[in-house]
């Protein structure tokens, strides 16, 4: 029951970052196109000045310039935002709500301007609207739909128009642009897949490559750092704790009569002493602390800022817990521990673990159960 749902909740979480993936690339691709689009209008405007009706083609620019300028506003507030703010739930419905305002403007406008007995006039307008369609795929591309509404806006008023004007060339100009928006159309639908599958793979490789580096840094059996990714903390921990000048303490710990608890009991039960180990430990320390499995049965533990006196008390209060764990059917389990400090002058981490393994040792030799501090 529980693999399914995880499987289920990954893949979950997969879609939303492809789906957050697919609006940042939204955003980033179509800043072009608030300006392209109201460029065009500007340009169209210009070169048939003198055969548009003055006063539409001010009022199409005026309107067309505050749907501009209500996009741009759009996207500085995107780009100032913070990174966790650039969800989906956010943003899209904004962005629909400007895409479609500013397309019907320009779809609805060019058909309002474009004159209704100047050939020339119209086949410019339409050649406009097919470069606005053809800008549109390209911005557009991570949502289909955003494409296809875009398209749709800006083409069919002026293309449904001339489907019912008297002159064969007016038809036939309308029924070529139905045909390219059909090719658009299965563009826009082959591009939108190759990109949710490109963002879609990237996000499993990711998670692919997390698993088996936190894989890599965890000891399977005990759920604690392994001995590479232990030494690998513990020398950050060491270099940040000399360059503040703050107390570093060592702990070495290591389960007495081990491998009797093997021999005796079998390799399962050894297993099992060792995971109540693991869960002691993870559970015994603060979050500052590092901690791991450094093979077989020995645990390191680093307790930043810690004086002795504190990671002697911490120790001992181990060792009483480590000997009130019941695991059937061993009898007792204990532990031995070793401590020591940078106070006592080493010079690196190795010399301070090493000092530590040394009161180990110690402990073992006073007779198990306890902790034994470096001189």
């Amino acid at each position: 029951m529980g693999g399914p749902r995880s499987r289920n909740g990954q893949d979950f979480c997969i879609a939303e970052q492809v789906r957050t993936d697919r609006l940042q690339q939204l955003f980033r691709q179509s800043v072009s196109a608030v300006f392209g689009s109201y460029l065009a209008a500007i340009i169209l405007s210009w070169l048939c000045w003198d055969r548009f009706e003055h006063s539409l083609i001010l009022w199409w620019l005026a309107i067309l310039s505050a749907s501009t300028l209500l996009r741009i506003t759009m996207f500085v507030a995107y780009f100032r935002s913070d990174e966790s703010e650039r969800t989906p739930q956010r943003w899209e419905r904004r962005y629909w709500v400007t895409l479609v305002l500013s397309a019907s403007i320009w779809g609805g406008g060019a058909l309002v301007v474009m004159p209704a007995d100047d050939l020339l006039s119209q086949a410019l307008v339409m050649l406009f609207t097919v470069g606005m369609s053809v800008s549109a795929v390209s911005c557009y591309s991570a949502y289909r739909d955003m494409t296809l509404a875009s398209i749709g806006l800006v083409l069919f008023p002026c293309t449904v128009w001339l489907l019912f004007q008297p002159l064969p060339i007016q038809v036939g100009m309308a029924l070529s642009i139905l045909v390219f928006a059909a090719f658009a159309a299965r563009a826009t639908h082959k591009m939108s897949q190759a990109l949710e599958t490109a963002f879609r793979l990237t996000r499993e490789m990711e998670r692919a490559n997390s698993i088996s580096t936190r894989a890599a840094q965890t000891d399977e059996l005990t759920g604690l750092k392994s001995r590479r990714a232990f030494f690998e903390h513990a020398q950050q921990l060491y270099d940040e704790c000399k360059i503040n000048r703050l107390g570093l303490c060592a702990v070495m710990l290591d389960m007495d009569h081990f491998k009797h608890i093997n021999d005796t009991y079998g390799h399962q039960v050894g297993d099992q002493v060792l995971r109540q180990m693991g869960e002691v430990i993870s559970s015994s320390f603060r979050v500052t602390d590092i901690h791991g499995r450094l093979g077989g049965e020995e645990f390191a533990i680093l307790l930043p800022d810690t004086s002795i006196e504190v990671a002697i008390k911490i120790a001992e209060a181990l060792v009483l817990t480590v000997a009130e764990l019941m695991i059937e059917p061993v009898h007792r389990i204990t532990a031995s521990l070793g401590v020591a400090s940078t106070d006592a002058g080493d010079k690196d981490l190795h010399s301070l673990m090493n000092n530590a393994d040394k009161a180990l040792y110690q402990a073992k030799a006073l007779g198990r159960n306890r902790v034994a501090v470096a001189q």
